[in-house]
């Protein structure tokens, strides 16, 4: 090991060039946080023999000061050679450059989160490779459940999957945690469906989770109907349908009126005066038992809803592909 170390410091000693981009990928070579040569020295240290440790130090310490003044000195070097005849138009108009903001989908993201976080959730991160018992079983799809058909969801694996949906968070945190759980779940997601101005591949979801002793039905609509008003304005309402979904039950369909028309209908809510947001429900109990949580004592609801949708609603898109194409003419107008 000792000797490696010398062989280092031989080749920093007679180590030249003139070109920036060879100085560069020598710096990188040894001092590269991840990968360099005398970080892995530093990281050594503690598996050095006690009676070989400081002579180890010593000799990493000068290799680390030799690489330093050898970059130090190139660089001057480099820069002294420049070709001074070259002379630099000061007169010149500069180069305008565009200045950039946050995607859309992260703004929004951002503003959902927040208005959460303002009444106790937290937020979580999870997989988006994940295993059948997260995404599926768990979650009470039946073996025979259409969602679990190749045409739905894209397979890594024997075993593994793209997460269908950010539901799997719920199952992953309730796994290690007991109630009560207070919870959103910001991710991408993927399911094999064609792309079209309605629907792609890939998109963003917002999965939130309560449970707790004694939750109901109602604690689930005040919380969303709090959602609706402060994201959409003060003058929103909610309606609510009966829906199915596996993990909960009830479950509902959440609609609140056009903040496009105020409710009287235009084309963006085809003429009905009410948009979709999410999907709903009070969490099943077999969900709550998969989990190790006693459903006879604790109850729960789950939401979810579809970041490129609640995007689109905003600001009234009409084609989900603007958000993936990266065209800066759509870009710059948020």
């Amino acid at each position: 090991m000792l000797e490696n170390i010398k062989k280092h410091i031989e080749e920093v000693k007679i180590f030249r060039t003139n070109n920036l981009e060879e100085l560069e990928n020598f710096k990188n070579k040894y001092l590269s946080k991840k990968y360099g040569i005398l970080t892995k020295f530093f990281e050594d240290l503690r598996n050095i023999e006690q009676e070989k440790k400081k002579e180890y130090g010593q000799l990493v310490n000068q290799l680390k000061q030799i690489i330093e003044e050898k970059i130090k000195q190139t660089n001057e070097q480099i820069e002294n050679n420049l070709d001074k005849s070259q002379s630099i138009d000061l007169t010149l108009q500069g180069e305008i450059l565009t200045i950039g903001n946050k995607h859309p989908l992260t703004s929004i993201r951002e503003e959902i989160i927040e208005i959460f976080e303002k009444i106790g959730f937290i937020t979580i991160e999870t997989p988006e490779i994940e295993d059948d018992w997260h995404n599926f079983s768990a979650l009470n799809f039946a073996q025979e459940h259409p969602a679990r058909d190749m045409q739905d969801t894209f397979f890594v694996g024997e075993k593994e999957l793209l997460r269908t949906h950010t539901s799997n968070g719920q199952i992953r945190y309730m796994e290690k945690h007991k109630p009560p759980i207070k919870i959103i779940i910001p991710g991408r997601t993927y399911r094999n469906e064609d792309i079209s101005a309605r629907s792609h591949y890939m998109f963003h979801q917002i999965e939130g989770l309560y449970v707790d002793e004694n939750v109901s039905f109602v604690d689930l609509k005040q919380t969303l109907l709090y959602f609706a008003k402060e994201f959409f304005g003060a003058q929103t309402k909610v309606r609510m349908r009966p829906s199915y979904f596996p993990f909960t039950e009830p479950s509902a369909e959440v609609d609140v009126t056009c903040s496009i028309c105020g409710g009287k209908g235009c084309n963006i809510c085809k003429y009905s005066g009410w948009l979709e947001i999410l999907g709903s429900g009070m969490v099943h109990p077999n969900v709550l038992e998969n989990c190790g949580i006693d459903s006879k004592k604790y109850s729960g609801f789950a939401f979810g809803m579809g970041i490129e949708r609640i995007a689109m609603l905003r600001y009234g898109v009409k084609d989900i592909r603007y958000f993936f194409e990266n065209d800066i003419r759509f870009l710059s107008q948020f």
